[in-house]
């Protein structure tokens, strides 16, 4: 049975399509179209409209700002009436990225990490920056090398990694628990952009394959996902025509574990919440 509490935690740094999908995704749930639905009425949807509305203009939403942090209740049922109050955060990016670079957590994220009990992660594999680092090209490698040119701080794999350690210590720490984890999705978004893309693990495994292993080392059971919240780029000041003459919510999809595509935008979360289907 479904836990009657379900808080996810949304980990993705700025510019990874965290606000568009948010607004797709509860629209998805308002109009009953997915395996899950609504199933009451929800909080704090001011972040979430804002969102709604510019999608409906055929427009793009700005992103959200660096020191916001929303947090909405969606009270939700899926096929089988299991019900679930789904918490989905609204946050810039930049959050994640200070975590990682200043190693301090304000509370609210301290609250928000110990209290969850889902991780789903965003990335955007078109922005991650996969040079070497001090992990794929030692330093003993560098000896009587000129390497001015080389930068040897980490990558932005290595930084992914240091920061789902971080939030493992903490979680651990504060459930006193030493595995078991919350179960974890990796949704790589903007799937559009991609070019030719495979499988979304086979993607993984090929442009991140260091913390490919570290996932599948520390969860039994996790799911690579991809995802195009709108199914193609909208642009800020044009609208986009058939955006406005269907909706938004005929837009959008997610690349499912064998590479098929599915209009479900609810998928990874019934993933998090119920496990396989």
């Amino acid at each position: 049975m479904v836990p009657p509490d379900k808080s996810i935690l949304l980990i993705g740094e700025s510019d990874v399509g965290k606000s568009h999908y948010g607004g797709q995704l509860l629209k998805r749930l308002m109009q009953e179209d997915g395996q899950l639905r609504m199933d009451g009425a929800a909080t704090n949807l001011e972040p979430f409209q804002a969102v709604m509305a510019c999608l409906d203009a055929g427009r793009s939403a700005d992103h959200t700002p660096t020191t916001a942090y929303h947090e909405s209740r969606w009270p939700i049922v899926d096929n089988e009436e299991q019900e679930a109050d789904l918490i989905w955060p609204d946050y810039g990016g930049e959050q994640i990225k200070n975590i990682i670079d200043d190693r301090q957590l304000p509370q609210v994220w301290l609250h928000r990490i110990t209290q969850s009990s889902a991780w789903l992660m965003l990335i955007r594999l078109q922005k991650i920056r996969t040079d070497d680092d001090v992990f794929s090209r030692p330093l003993t490698s560098l000896k009587g090398r000129v390497t001015k040119s080389w930068d040897s701080g980490l990558s932005d794999q290595a930084r992914l990694i240091e920061l789902m350690q971080v939030l493992i210590y903490i979680w651990s720490t504060a459930n006193e628990r030493s595995g078991g984890f919350p179960p974890l999705v990796v949704l790589l978004t903007c799937w559009d952009e991609m070019d030719s893309p495979g499988k979304p693990i086979d993607e993984l495994c090929s442009r991140l394959p260091m913390f490919a292993d570290f996932v599948a080392s520390n969860w039994e059971e996790s799911s690579v996902l991809g995802l195009s919240a709108l199914g193609q780029a909208l642009d800020k000041n044009t609208p986009n025509k058939d955006y406005i003459a269907k909706g938004s919510e005929q837009f959008g999809y997610v690349v499912l574990e064998d590479g098929r595509h599915s209009p479900d935008l609810t998928y990874p979360i019934r993933r998090l919440i119920a496990g396989p289907p």
